[in-house]
């Protein structure tokens, strides 16, 4: 019986794991986002302003954007807000999976650590 409960448990750890890592985005996929001026109906990239993402190194802890003098209360405000008003785009559905893919993106740049280790 034990080893039944055993395999049951990690069916269901690594379902979980799936599901929690398919529904958190896909930052490969948002890096490309990032970088084609198509993205969302736009015309030119958010890499345009945002060179290999600098300056969204902290965009995942922030809970308030403040962008062309309006207010954002969250990161997918934020994106919308880019993607209207720098690139020229459509705001896209922020629970779609571009969303979370793009925002995936973002927060992955929080763990990179700049050249020299510091």
């Amino acid at each position: 019986m034990r080893p039944v409960k055993i395999a049951l448990f990690s069916v269901i750890a690594l379902g979980l794991i799936f599901s929690f890592a398919y529904a958190a985005g896909d930052a490969e996929k948002g890096k490309a986002l990032f970088n084609d001026p198509k993205f969302a109906g736009g015309v030119k990239a958010c890499n345009s302003c945002h060179p290999n993402g600098k300056g969204l190194d902290k965009a995942a802890d922030k809970k308030e954007f403040h962008i062309m003098g309006k207010t954002q209360k969250s990161l997918e405000e934020a994106v919308n807000a880019c993607i209207v008003n720098a690139n020229k785009g459509k705001a896209i559905d922020v629970k779609s999976d571009q969303m979370k893919e793009i925002v995936a993106y973002i927060k992955s740049l929080k763990a990179k650590k700049p050249a020299g280790g510091y």
